[in-house]
């Protein structure tokens, strides 16, 4: 697979949309209902959402753009959490939240994941920040699993409103240099 890492751009909106669309429901717990997922799809995940976000000086998105179609990205939040239970936890700071990394199931196992990580590492340390800092649901096995040796540790818990459920995320977090 040939694929670049870059920086996002406005014209990307839709196909952030369209990729969230595919990816966000697999980071989900099992028995997430249709409509809640759907629900945070609209009103998180939009690409109206993403042109928001875009056009945010403390966001940045980076996409994995493999011969011209988005088959990753990450949303990286350059600013003091905001959720008091994640602030109360974090240890290294100035953080930067990475809010969202996604990859297309498609390019799973195939290194996409850890290079797009990589990247968001590198700008979040580019941006100033001394450590980067996630909320993942604590069903996600997988995801835990690669956050964990991308270099995170769990350091507390936070809730996450799905729709109309409560999940549970664990918080965790990684200092920008080795």
């Amino acid at each position: 697979m040939t694929h670049v890492i870059r920086t996002a751009t406005a014209d990307d909106a839709g196909r952030l949309a369209a990729l969230a669309a595919v990816t966000f429901p697999l980071a989900c717990p099992p028995g997430s209902s249709p409509a809640d997922i759907a629900a945070h799809l609209a009103n998180t995940l939009s690409e109206a959402n993403f042109v928001s976000y875009l056009a945010d000086p403390v966001i940045t998105i980076l996409v994995l753009d493999a011969d011209g179609e988005l088959r990753g990205y990450s949303l990286l939040a350059a600013r003091p959490a905001q959720d008091p239970d994640v602030a109360a936890v974090l240890t290294i700071l100035p953080s930067t939240e990475l809010s969202k990394c996604y990859v297309h199931p498609d390019h799973h196992g195939l290194g996409a994941a850890a290079d797009l990580m990589h990247a968001s590492i590198g700008a979040a340390a580019a941006a100033g920040a001394r450590g980067l800092w996630l909320g993942v649901n604590d069903q996600n096995a997988r995801a835990i699993r690669f956050y964990e040796k991308s270099g995170f540790r769990k350091v507390g818990t936070k809730s996450f409103t799905l729709g109309s459920t409560v999940e549970h995320d664990f918080v965790m977090e990684r200092p920008v240099t080795p």
